[in-house]
């Protein structure tokens, strides 16, 4: 088997491979194609067998199938321990994982154990040189691995210039999901569970499993309105949803509203809620720190609504409405059923 290619592990649930996994593959390829290596992927599971049709369309050159009625659903020791063991044999150069609550859990683990490092929650990643300050050795094609850092005040590059695999998680919807060609095709190789995961690895059992799905779904809503710290109260957000109701959209906010108890969690936006791109995005009493940023600057169309004409939100607004929310945000809803009839 070829070696230093690039990987990315495959969350499936339910015999359907998941959007970040989708997303991965696009970037992947990308990055595959400037390496000059092959994308790779790993199913770890059971019912693996329509994974192939739903991955090969995005460039995938080697699937790898590791299948055991015990895989699924995830759990922490076994699928860690095929991927380590994986590793070992197949030495890929970068691995890449959604930054969800699987890749959480699994990421550390694999990476802990291989010695090589891991860049949590990135925000872009590029293939780019490196010349190490106080050695001034040089290191050529390392897997840039961008993120904000001190609490976003400073967009970080991250760099592994010794270890592997250069590791790096990516939260859903930061990267964009775009078929590579759809009659691509590639190899499938079926690995035997057994030579990854030992008996020992299965000592937590499943009993029963529940899986509330979200009532709020920001992510595919065409139309946000977003309110930040400057709506100014659990009451004024009622204002938001009212605009929301009138427009067909979907509320969200920033993480300084969520943490002021104006609304719930599953509402933020940004590097520690969700990625948007929808092709309306108000932002409501929003500054626009660049986590908050990072999160929804894929928009198409961008309004902002605030009484500081130089929040940093502005800049990248393509609309900019200078004025306090409580008055702007009932005329936007009179002039819209009005111009609606």
């Amino acid at each position: 088997m070829d070696q230093n290619n690039l990987i990315v592990y495959l969350e499936i649930e339910d015999g359907r491979v998941a959007d970040v996994s989708l997303e991965l593959l696009t970037k992947g390829r990308v990055l595959a194609e400037k390496l000059g290596v092959k994308l790779e992927a790993v199913a770890v599971g059971d019912n693996l067998d329509t994974v192939a049709e739903q991955v090969f369309p995005y460039g995938v050159d080697r699937l790898y199938r590791v299948a055991d009625k015990r895989l699924s659903p995830y759990t922490s020791n076994p699928h860690s321990a095929v991927l380590i063991n994986l590793f070992r044999e197949i030495k890929p150069q970068i691995c890449l994982m959604g930054a969800t609550c699987i890749g959480r859990d699994l990421g550390p683990r694999v990476s802990s154990c291989l010695h090589s490092g891991l860049t949590a929650d990135c925000t872009a990643l590029e293939i780019g040189d490196h010349t190490d300050a106080r050695t001034k050795q040089e290191y050529k094609d390392l897997l840039l691995q961008i993120r904000p850092a001190f609490g976003g005040n400073i967009v970080a590059t991250i760099v592994n210039p010794e270890c592997r695999p250069q590791m790096a998680t990516v939260r859903e919807g930061v990267m964009k999901k775009e078929v590579y060609d759809p009659a691509h095709k590639g190899e499938v190789i079926d690995l035997d569970a057994k030579k990854y995961v030992s008996d020992e690895d299965f000592v937590v059992e499943i009993l029963d499993r529940h899986i509330e799905k979200s009532k709020i779904n920001i992510k595919n809503s065409p139309i946000i309105v977003a309110g930040g710290y400057g709506v100014g109260s659990k009451e004024n957000f009622k204002l938001l949803h009212d605009l929301a109701e009138t427009l067909g959209a979907e509320v969200g906010a920033s993480r300084a509203a969520v943490d002021a108890g104006f609304t719930e969690h599953a509402r933020q936006i940004g590097q520690t809620g969700v990625t948007v791109r929808p092709k309306l995005y108000i932002a409501c009493g929003i500054s626009g720190q660049i986590q908050h940023i990072a999160g929804m600057q894929e928009s198409s169309i961008i309004i902002s609504i605030n009484n500081d004409p130089n929040a940093p939100i502005n800049t990248i607004a393509d609309y900019v409405i200078t004025g306090n929310l409580e008055e702007v945000v009932p005329k936007l809803i009179k002039y819209y059923k009005k111009n609606s009839k």
